[in-house]
């Protein structure tokens, strides 16, 4: 389930890459954002991004669940419940700030996109994950993601 185009790789302290997420890190738990740490990030790169997107939820784009823009370049991660002192653009609640998995009981498990990108430019503004895409995609240099999985 990971996917990584070159050397950019990511991934949590808090479920391997296609393993459950522990409920802290959900709506039924403390709605804590996991660590998330990467590395291989491409020379050029002068900011990082960081978006968690769940492409299961019953609405036409997904659901998402945090997007943070404006990360310097020589970030290597994210600690626990951190994230704060980036740009915290809108979640699909309409709020800002990390969300946690809450998908419709019943529905079998979704899948968890916590992406890392490296940018050729610096992002200094908060943006939806639409506009992130479509402001910034042409300026991705690379790209990299880990899976988690949560049910109810």
């Amino acid at each position: 389930m990971a996917l990584s185009l070159k050397d950019l790789k990511i991934e949590s302290s808090a479920f391997p890459d296609g393993g459950r997420i522990p409920e802290r890190h959900t709506g039924e738990g403390e709605d804590t954002s996991p660590e998330l740490r990467w590395s291989g990030v491409p020379e050029g790169t002068r900011s990082i991004a960081v978006i968690c997107h769940d492409p299961d939820a019953p609405l036409p784009d997904g659901f998402v669940h945090w997007v943070l823009t404006g990360i310097p370049a020589d970030v290597t991660g994210i600690a626990e419940g951190g994230g704060n002192e980036y740009h915290q653009g809108s979640n699909g609640w309409g709020g800002t700030g990390y969300r946690g998995p809450m998908p419709p009981p019943g529905h079998g498990d979704h899948r968890y996109y916590f992406w890392v990108y490296a940018l050729s430019v610096p992002v200094d503004e908060a943006l939806t994950r639409r506009e992130f895409i479509d402001r910034y995609g042409k300026d991705v240099i690379e790209q990299a993601r880990t899976v988690g999985l949560y049910s109810r």
